[in-house]
């Protein structure tokens, strides 16, 4: 169950990112991400009403209210940054070193006493080089800066937000989940009131935006139920391979060209998927 999870997260995650960065491409990465993380607080609260899952808040480490807070900071941060390293148009650099952000919660598992048997830390070994291979990492002469930095404080955005994620979920995943997408509404709000602006966002944006921030909360609670079912480690490995989703979606609806190395990465991160399984 954990790892079906973990894999459906995956998907919603990657669909997410390429409607995102489709999207940043005529709007600002804050804008998006102000309007589609407001949008994942209705779908949070839907669900809470609609299964009963209401549990009190409180300010123990204990609880998802922290944890959730804390999470929804951090990957609002890495959101940004990364939509915005997506429309510099170098996403051969952006999303490789993004994918690196499993690194933190999969640290910080191993360090709270996780022992993976050795058929699952090879699977996740070859998954998360496979991830990382399949965003097209690209090194061009003439590269800026810029992309490299956005890329850098997306990583610890969401390597941190999924390890706060995995924390509260021990407590309640959907509280924790809803708990994110009101601490992103309470800052889009004051940001909305700082700039005074949607980012030239109108009606017409309305769908895209409920799909990007209905599938980005789902992705993210599927995550957080999957750390609760088996292995935080495996979790977070399978839940990183979104980068693959994002390339398929491109090269399939953009006519976007895939690079040997994506191909391969593709390959890498079944045959860790399949170890991960046998093991």
């Amino acid at each position: 169950m954990a790892t079906i999870l973990a894999l459906f997260s995956s998907l919603l995650w990657g669909s997410a990112d390429f409607l995102g960065g489709k999207l940043t491409k005529r709007h600002p990465a804050l804008a998006v991400t102000a309007a589609s993380q407001s949008i994942g607080l209705i779908t949070g609260i839907l669900i809470v009403v609609i299964s009963s899952s209401w549990l009190l808040p409180t300010l123990s480490w204990d609880n998802f209210f922290l944890p959730g807070v804390l999470a929804g900071l951090l990957g609002f941060i890495g959101l940004i940054a990364f939509y915005t390293g997506l429309a510099t148009g170098q996403m051969g650099v952006v999303a490789p070193i993004s994918a690196l952000s499993v690194l933190i919660p999969l640290t910080i598992a191993f360090i709270n006493g996780e022992k993976p048997n050795t058929m699952q830390l090879s699977g996740m070994s070859i998954a998360l080089v496979g991830a990382v291979f399949a965003s097209g990492p690209e090194i061009k002469a003439g590269m800026t800066i810029r992309p490299l930095v956005y890329a850098v404080i997306a990583a610890f955005g969401f390597g941190g937000a999924v390890a706060f994620i995995a924390q509260g979920s021990s407590s309640s995943a959907i509280m924790t989940m809803t708990t994110m997408r009101f601490t992103t509404f309470i800052v889009s709000l004051f940001l909305l009131a700082k700039y005074r602006t949607l980012g030239g966002l109108s009606k017409k944006n309305v769908p895209i935006l409920i799909v990007i921030g209905a599938a980005d909360f789902i992705a993210n609670l599927f995550l957080g139920v999957a750390t609760t079912k088996g292995l935080v480690s495996l979790a977070v490995v399978l839940g990183s391979l979104y980068p693959i989703v994002t390339a398929l979606l491109a090269f399939k609806l953009l006519q976007e060209r895939l690079h040997k190395i994506q191909y391969v990465g593709i390959v890498f991160a079944i045959t860790g998927v399949a170890v991960i399984a046998a093991g």
